[in-house]
């Protein structure tokens, strides 16, 4: 049970990390173009370059993305193990469907004789 209720949290962050448009976009960017400077990514948005970082940190602390530093430099670079856990999710919630739909399927078959 406690197993469950970390993989819980865990995709809790992950939805709440990506739940932000800006956050979304930077991923985005970050899966197209690979490891980027922060003042890169601040380049594509209206807003200040403290703004971007704090929308960084965010992604950094659901594991969406990692930081490392070459140099003088702080390089940012998408992580998408983390999805697999909405995949996993998503999964879920297909299969639930899946278990429900058949048998309902099964019950109008009994009901019409078509078995």
């Amino acid at each position: 049970m406690v197993e469950r209720r970390l993989d819980d949290q865990k995709l809790t962050e992950i939805l709440k990390a990506v739940s932000d448009p800006r956050r979304r976009e930077l991923l985005t960017l970050l899966v197209q173009h690979g490891p980027t400077r922060v003042t890169d990514l601040a380049k594509h948005f209206d807003v200040s370059l403290n703004a971007v970082s704090k929308h960084i940190k965010i992604l950094e602390a659901a594991g969406l993305v990692r930081r490392r530093t070459e140099w003088r430099e702080h390089l940012i670079e998408p992580d998408m193990g983390p999805v697999s856990e909405i995949d996993r999710w998503f999964q879920d919630l297909r299969s639930i469907w899946t278990q429900r739909l058949d048998a309902l399927d099964d019950m109008l078959s009994r009901e019409t004789g078509d078995e």
